[in-house]
């Protein structure tokens, strides 16, 4: 609970589903957890649930929370999405008493597996997360990791280029309160830098309440201005010349240059020391990054720079891209291949193709059949999905018109 807010304040916010918790703002907040229920999960650990759990219990069962989480897994660098926390009654992937018989099967599995005894108790539980592919746990067993807070994420299949491709653990932090204060904004959510962004639930939530539930614009406000004091700040370490030294806050500076593709923040970040190589959305490094998001600016300033380019840079274009760009890149180590002439086809970059297709046919004399072969692949996936599209019953990122272009593109391109 906050000391900013009176504790009538507090009642009006709870009565719109509103709770402060470790100075973190929980939404469409459940009521309190009673005892028994509490008892009944306790029944259910190796050890005490831990105190600042039952703590957070006993204000609310269970809600929504919309902060920006990145740690470390299996060398990525990795958002991992908790945005719920599990509740008893709840429909799906949120229900915390499924989570738990989740967890014991799996764990009475593991042990029938191994031909061991197992009592029936779990060592860590299960309480927040996002659907099947991102849980929060807690630590209930006794020992030195007593009480720690854990992040799993589920590894997806390896087309998914730079994604986590084996399932990943790390510790959050050594407590509830701790963890609650790793949760941050990397961007003020009233100055996004794109359409999506953290804090958009928090913020609809909020609109809804007032438009329709009478939440007062004054403690609507103030409830706002004490959420953004979570967005981290880059700016003034940039400023004095000291963000090199943070690598966390260095990585959230890195990506917001990518978003806003700002050439000149790019070089601002290099010239005080901030690192260039290394993971910075998955396994993408920030060539990569740039490359996928269409940031070319900041991909020829993060190349000039120094920044690492990948072997498979190319291979991730997704919009029309330069044959400046490409040659630089050619020139830094992007390796050319049939894919990344195929992806310039596509995106309506034909000189960029030609020029890619120039360097591949300098090193292998099968560009052709290489080509024709990808080509196809990728049309039968774009008109697959251009179907689906037209059907009104799934969407795609590039709408039906953006992939009939694509497939037109293709079509109409010659060697």
């Amino acid at each position: 609970m906050s000391d900013d807010f009176a504790d009538d304040e507090l009642a009006l916010l709870r009565k719109h589903g509103i709770v402060l918790f470790a100075e973190r703002v929980i939404f469409d907040a459940r009521p309190p957890m009673p005892f028994e229920q509490i008892a009944a999960v306790q029944a259910l650990c190796a050890g005490p649930i831990p105190p600042e759990l039952v703590a957070l219990w006993q204000q609310t069962a269970g809600g929504r929370i919309d902060y920006d989480l990145h740690l470390r897994m299996n060398g990525n660098e990795e958002a991992v999405s908790w945005s719920e926390l599990f509740w008893n009654g709840s429909d799906g992937y949120h229900d915390l008493q499924g989570w738990i018989d989740h967890e014991r099967q799996v764990a009475q599995e593991a042990a029938a597996a191994g031909d061991q005894p197992w009592d029936g108790k779990l060592t860590t539980l299960p309480f927040g997360g996002f659907e099947h592919s991102d849980r929060i746990y807690a630590v209930v067993e006794p020992g030195a990791d007593y009480g720690h807070i854990l992040a799993w994420k589920q590894g997806l299949p390896e087309a998914w280029a730079h994604a986590l491709h084996e399932d990943g653990l790390t510790t959050v932090a050594h407590d509830l309160t701790a963890a609650f204060a790793v949760l941050h904004l990397d961007e003020d959510p009233l100055e996004p830098a794109g359409d999506y962004f953290t804090g958009q639930a928090l913020l609809a939530y909020l609109d809804e309440r007032h438009e329709t539930h009478g939440l007062s614009l004054e403690l609507m406000d103030k409830l706002v201005a004490f959420y953004r004091r979570a967005t981290v700040d880059w700016k003034t370490p940039l400023a004095d010349g000291t963000l090199g030294q943070d690598g966390p806050l260095s990585r959230i500076a890195l990506r917001h240059a990518v978003a806003t593709d700002d050439a000149g923040l790019v070089e601002g970040l290099a010239a005080v020391g901030v690192a260039l190589d290394g993971p910075l959305q998955g396994s993408a490094i920030a060539t990569d990054l740039a490359l996928s998001h269409g940031a070319h600016a900041a991909a020829a300033a993060l190349v000039r720079a120094g920044a690492p380019v990948a072997p498979d840079a190319l291979d991730y274009i997704d919009s029309a891209v330069s044959p400046e760009l490409v040659e630089l890149l050619l020139e830094h180590g992007a390796e050319p291949s049939a894919t990344a002439v195929a992806e310039c086809v596509a995106c309506g970059a034909p000189a960029a193709a030609r020029l890619i297709a120039d360097a591949y046919g300098r090193k292998r004399d099968d560009l052709p059949a290489a080509f024709e072969a990808v080509r196809n692949n990728m049309l039968a996936e774009l008109e697959t999905s251009l179907a689906e599209v037209r059907t009104g019953k799934v969407s795609h990122y590039l709408g039906a018109n953006g992939l009939a272009t694509r497939v037109d593109h293709l079509q109409s391109f010659s060697l």
